[in-house]
């Protein structure tokens, strides 16, 4: 397995979550590692990137709630979930780029925010 999220749960609206994805050194040097989500019926959508630099980017619908981070030395990237609301319901998906461009997904692990 060359990327393993991990992290997913029941939480109550206002709560908090991590989750990590662990990437295998199989990959080679990661350009970006991202966390995509996707909501039954909707549309897979890009909650936070970070860059081999450290550069973040957060969807807006997450800013000031969602934090990635990454921690070379455990070969981990993390999204710590702030302030969980019930849209933020979905399957949550690691996702890596390395430098020959070619795209890594993980498996989901879902997160579900109760009202």
């Amino acid at each position: 397995v060359q990327l393993q999220a991990s992290g997913g749960g029941l939480v109550q609206a206002g709560g908090s979550l991590r989750l990590s994805c662990t990437y295998s050194v199989s990959i080679g040097d990661i350009v970006t590692m991202s966390w995509y989500r996707q909501a039954p019926g909707k549309q897979r959508e890009l909650v936070a990137a970070i860059s081999s630099s450290g550069t973040t980017y957060s969807a807006d619908s997450v800013k000031g709630r969602f934090i990635i981070s990454r921690d070379n030395a455990k070969s981990t990237v993390y999204l710590n979930m702030n302030s969980l609301k019930p849209e933020d319901t979905a399957v949550y998906l690691c996702y890596a780029r390395n430098w020959r461009q070619r795209d890594y997904w993980g498996q989901g692990t879902l997160v579900t925010v109760s009202s």
